[in-house]
């Protein structure tokens, strides 16, 4: 996990030290000020923030980006309801430890959780740095299995049965990332109305109501030093629907050495000697699920679609407030053909 050293006041977006350290010590079981924070980087959603009291304790704090976001996202009081639930099923997640639902106290509602220990695969040089190739397999199965895992969950002993509709998840994501494309949109992209449309027309049946993650990739786990998964992070896209669009999402992002040159989404953990294909992950998935996977071009296509929309959303907020920092300008076309490719087009 990438972490920048600690950082003065001064410097810490979304974050008002005195405040938090306030309500860390009244909250918090054992917590005690003052607090050293430091920016974790990877991603550009939730702030998140490793924080270390006085006593050496590390935890972590999650809270929305500070400026406008897009419409129920980044629900972090949801998303610590999430994890609270998962606490104590198959699925690893951190242990929440406090959660503030009062947005005077830093700016929006934040929520805590313990810190857990491992690497996060942001990209092919932390895979290299971190696993030999030998473990890279590990990796690929305790991903996969995990998955597995999450959909296998009966969602109502979850405590999670009210967490969104149960049926129709495919059809009211792509009208949500639709509605979510208009309102974000920088430029035109003519490529995003076609794939929108062809989806639509082609949408398989569901074949089981699951807690859907909705945004499974190696970039939001934690692994151990063994490969295996110690904790599945970043919770904010979670509901009940379709489990085939995770297992879609997940192959989007597991870009072979062989595509990464060409890849719109490029280089990443999966991307280096001895990671198994998508082939093999599908194959394990369909194996401990017993769900038909016949269909997962479609999922896949969706996945690359949904991306781009939010990435479309990343950079509308980056030219508004970081405008150096913006994703490059053929990304999202390029996410777009990678999606009608994969429909067969």
């Amino acid at each position: 996990m990438d972490v920048t050293p600690p950082e003065p006041p001064a410097l810490l977006p979304g974050i008002d030290v005195p405040a938090v350290e306030a309500w860390w010590t009244g909250r918090v079981a054992g917590g005690a000020a003052p607090l050293a924070f430091a920016r974790i980087a990877g991603g550009r959603s939730n702030l998140t923030y490793r924080v270390t009291d006085a006593a050496g304790r590390v935890s972590v704090l999650r809270r929305p980006p500070a400026g406008a976001v897009l419409e129920s996202a980044h629900d972090v009081l949801r998303e610590a309801r999430i994890v609270g639930a998962l606490a104590s099923g198959a699925v690893p997640v951190p242990v929440v430890l406090g959660v503030c639902d009062e947005p005077t106290v830093t700016g929006a509602p934040f929520y805590v959780m313990d810190h857990v220990d491992g690497a996060v695969l942001h990209d092919d040089a932390a895979m290299l740095a971190g696993f030999a190739e030998r473990d890279r397999p590990t990796v690929a199965r305790s991903m996969i299995d995990g998955l597995a895992a999450l959909h296998d969950l009966d969602v109502d002993a979850a405590g999670l049965g009210d967490l969104g509709r149960r049926e129709g998840y495919v059809a009211r994501q792509l009208d949500r990332w639709h509605r979510q494309w208009e309102a974000s949109r920088t430029r035109e992209v003519p490529l995003i109305d076609e794939v929108h449309a062809r989806l639509s027309a082609a949408v398989p049946e569901q074949q089981r109501v699951s807690i859907v993650h909705g945004d499974y990739r190696l970039g939001n786990v934690i692994l151990g030093p063994d490969g295996a998964l110690r904790a599945v992070l970043d919770w904010e896209l979670c509901t009940l629907g379709d489990p085939l669009a995770d297992v879609g999402y997940t192959l989007a992002w597991w870009v072979g050495a062989d595509e990464a040159a060409t890849h719109p989404l490029g280089r990443g953990p999966s991307s280096v000697p001895g990671v198994p294909g998508r082939d093999v992950l599908l194959q394990r998935y369909a194996g401990a699920t017993g769900l038909d996977v016949s269909r997962i071009d479609f999922y896949v296509a969706f996945a690359l679609w949904k991306i781009a929309c939010i990435m479309e959303g990343v950079r509308e907020r980056d030219l508004r407030t970081r405008p150096d920092e913006a994703p490059p300008e053929t990304q999202v076309p390029a996410l777009v053909e990678s999606a009608l490719r994969a429909l067969g087009g």
